[in-house]
């Protein structure tokens, strides 16, 4: 009994210290987002990384996952002769809840381990040592052009997935015999249900999981030691923390803006 109590105890110190860390980080790397304007190039950079290289397998996944949730919900609203307010029910989906917890994932799994690793790689062979050498800021230099880069990529690739998840429902509203909607009116009905406050509260929770999976994979990336399977471990270890804060902001968020 003493002896799980005192492993109860040091996982609850360890995720203390883990969060005052991570809380620390993220004021400082808050703080050098003035010098944002001097690191433009570093974060136009990461912008290209993260958006434009996930752009075409998040535009592939969002439009298979219209599909699917058009096909299923559709199916079923079809039982009852309400298959119309498919275009409402995909709409929805898609801006509320699965284009920014879809993407985010995706973006996680992409680009935060890489965050993690390349940071990583960085901590493990002393570059970072070196760059406090030539009195370069580690936080200023890697983290904030990161996390700014999170910010606004994110948020647009969320975007992009949110129309093409919402084109595949719509066609395979209007080409599934059992379905039978028109996209005219697939397309209208969407409208109707959609307001600027959905679309608002859609893009604020893909603004704050760009944010969390910045800071988790360079506060990942900077914990890292242990040579090349410290550097494989922070990888993991990045993505499933990633996924677990999203989880949970998603919650939260949508909680709040109920």
């Amino acid at each position: 009994m003493g002896r799980m109590l005192e492993k109860i105890g040091g996982t609850i110190l360890s995720m203390s210290q883990t969060t005052g860390e991570m809380l620390k980080l993220l004021w400082q790397t808050i703080f050098y987002f003035k010098e944002a304007p001097r690191n433009l190039p570093a974060i136009f950079k990461q912008m290209s990384d993260i958006g434009i290289d996930t752009l075409p397998i998040a535009s592939l996944l969002a439009f298979f996952v219209g599909m699917v949730l058009a096909l299923q919900t559709g199916t079923q609203l079809a039982l009852y002769g309400t298959q119309n307010v498919i275009g409402a029910i995909v709409g929805l989906s898609m801006v509320k809840e699965l284009g920014p917890v879809m993407t985010s994932m995706l973006v996680a799994g992409r680009v935060g381990s890489s965050m993690a690793a390349e940071i990583g790689a960085m901590k493990v062979y002393e570059e970072i040592d070196a760059l406090k050498t030539l009195e370069i800021n580690p936080v200023r230099y890697l983290a904030m052009p990161r996390m700014i880069a999170c910010l606004l990529a994110v948020p647009a690739i969320t975007v992009f997935s949110i129309i093409i998840g919402i084109l595949g429902g719509g066609l395979i509203s209007s080409v599934t015999p059992v379905i039978n909607v028109p996209f005219s009116a697939y397309f209208d009905n969407m409208v109707q249900a959609l307001s600027y406050i959905e679309i608002f509260k859609g893009l604020l929770k893909a603004l704050v999981f760009g944010g969390i999976i910045a800071h988790v994979g360079c506060y990942v990336g900077f914990q890292t030691t242990g040579g090349a399977r410290g550097i494989g471990r922070a990888t993991t270890r990045a993505v499933v923390m990633a996924f677990l804060l999203i989880m949970m902001a998603d919650y939260f968020l949508t909680r709040i803006t109920l």
